[in-house]
């Protein structure tokens, strides 16, 4: 694998985690959002991420060894999707989306798990930046004992 493509991965990597920040934001941004385009409340979002399959070099077959090593080219997002868990309902009759009991339907975003998941996306990001320095660095290493 040359180094080049370790900086394929792991910029692979870093747009996914970028679009999964993106789609996490918005569910923060919406989490009071009772009512929609559609009529009714926001609905949280979520990102699937796939595995990125590209086409392998002619190199790779010349060695029935090399195939087993490495099969990835990073990853993907597969899609946003929406998440499907009920709504919560709180009793506030003054409200303008409260419904003849006094309910209001509110968005199905929890704060707590978008923060988690918020931090596990920028753990993710930095470890595709660390990952990208070094191997920036081992090249660098190699161009210094070649001198």
């Amino acid at each position: 694998m040359s180094f080049l493509r370790s900086f394929d991965i792991s910029a692979s990597g870093l747009t996914a985690q970028r679009v999964r920040m993106d789609i996490i934001a918005q569910n923060i941004a919406n989490a009071e959002t009772t009512r929609t385009e559609n009529g009714m409340p926001y609905r949280r979002k979520m990102v699937t991420f796939q595995q990125r399959n590209e086409k392998e070099p002619f190199s790779k077959y010349l060695s029935e060894s090399s195939r087993s090593l490495f099969n990835g080219g990073g990853v993907k997002v597969n899609g946003i999707r929406e998440d499907m868990s009920p709504f919560k309902r709180i009793y506030n009759p003054g409200h303008p989306d409260a419904d003849e009991n006094g309910y209001v339907l509110m968005p199905n975003v929890d704060i707590m798990t978008e923060m988690v998941n918020m931090i596990s996306a920028t753990r993710s990001y930095e470890a595709n930046v660390t990952a990208i320095n070094s191997t920036k660095s081992m090249a660098m290493k190699a161009l210094e004992i070649g001198k």
